[in-house]
């Protein structure tokens, strides 16, 4: 995941697009220069690079040869849970669905030789716009109903998502839909297996709740796996349609109820918890419920949403696991970034949220 920026209690502050590269997370300039201009046509001068400063999980620089702009992905620095933050996996999807998907960015080059900067890593197109993390931007604040506005062009995004064809698009060979769901939480379940330093009741609770619920799938399609309003890009003169989606390294084929579930898990806010209270910007005055959010997507793409609280509660429980595997790579020393910290605090807090949606989401 790019980051739980709609899920931790951090300050309302202005974050700057680009910073110097973060102390540890530096590598080789000339050596990315050189891949670079082997493998991109067209790229002259001598390579600037910045950082990206969002997100907490893959790192994102930003590559500038004189006026033309990239964007470098790579995974974070230490060791990383089971197929989690594959380049190779969103280099593939990046370099074919952009043809058939206009808002996934286009993949121009891989690398997996780890030895060039320490790990595999891609090179794509670089997309500018507005991103909505915190608080609403002061490029689209002012729009009339602009909070159900982006929000539904979330939703629209996704559908249209959900409608590309795996076959022609190239990416039929991602996943396999049979079974699913019951993998997804074997698989998260392990990863929290790896990363855990302690025991949390409610996040078995909740687990052995998701697994005797299990429900049936719709039609399989391709599915994001992390779709929440700060993966993506506005134009701030219309913010109506979703411009730019990021983060495709978890896309596989299968469940699409999936990432629907994942969205309504960053509209779901806890007013319980004191400091480790958990406040998202969705869930303010202005923006649709969960309701209307499910009801959209399911009079859009006719898909019955009956047991959706089933998908927010394993979107939270799953948020869980994440923010525990971001907590431990600094508590084992493995990242300096001290916004880590307040992660471990969120586990028991995001897990209880995922017992309570448990008793229903649509009303």
């Amino acid at each position: 995941m790019r980051g739980l920026q709609e899920t931790v209690s951090e300050q309302d502050e202005e974050i700057p697009e680009t910073i110097e590269i973060r102390t540890g997370e530096e590598f080789e300039v000339d050596r990315v220069e050189n891949f670079c201009k082997s493998n991109i046509s067209g790229l002259e001068g001598n390579l600037q690079v910045l950082q990206f400063p969002g997100g907490h999980a893959n790192l994102t620089y930003l590559l500038r040869f004189q006026e033309r702009e990239l964007v470098l992905r790579r995974p974070p620095f230490g060791p990383v849970g089971p197929g989690a933050h594959d380049m190779v996996r969103e280099h593939k999807v990046l370099s074919q669905l952009w043809e058939h998907f206009d808002r996934a960015p286009r993949a121009f080059a891989l690398c997996e030789d780890k030895n060039l900067i320490g790990a595999i890593f891609f090179v794509m197109e670089r997309r500018n716009g507005v991103v909505v993390r915190n608080s609403l931007p002061e490029e689209i604040k002012n729009y009339s109903d602009v909070q159900q506005r982006i929000s539904f062009a979330l939703v629209d995004a996704m559908c249209d998502f959900h409608s590309v064809n795996p076959k022609t698009s190239g990416l039929s060979d991602l996943g396999k839909p049979e079974g699913f769901l019951a993998r997804q939480l074997k698989g998260w379940y392990e990863r929290w297996q790896l990363s855990k330093d302690r025991e949390v009741k409610d996040f078995e609770k909740l687990y052995n709740w998701l697994e005797k619920n299990l429900p049936e799938s719709p039609k399989a399609t391709l599915i994001h796996n992390d779709f929440k309003l700060d993966n993506c890009q506005f134009d701030p003169k219309n913010p109506d349609r979703v411009q730019t989606i990021f983060d495709w390294d978890m896309t596989t084929l299968g469940d699409p109820l999936v990432d629907l579930g994942t969205l309504l898990g960053y509209w779901i806010d806890s007013q319980q918890g004191g400091e480790n209270a958990i406040v998202t910007l969705m869930a303010q005055p202005g923006f649709p419920t969960p309701s209307e959010i499910a009801e959209r997507y399911a009079r859009t793409r006719n898909v019955p949403v009956e047991s959706i609280s089933w998908y927010a509660s394993f979107a939270l429980w799953k948020t869980a696991v994440v923010a525990q595997q971001i907590f431990i790579r600094f508590k084992r020393g493995q990242t300096k970034d001290e916004r880590f910290i307040a992660f471990g605090d969120q586990v028991p807090v995001l897990c209880k949220l995922g017992l309570e949606t448990t008793q229903g989401l649509l009303s």
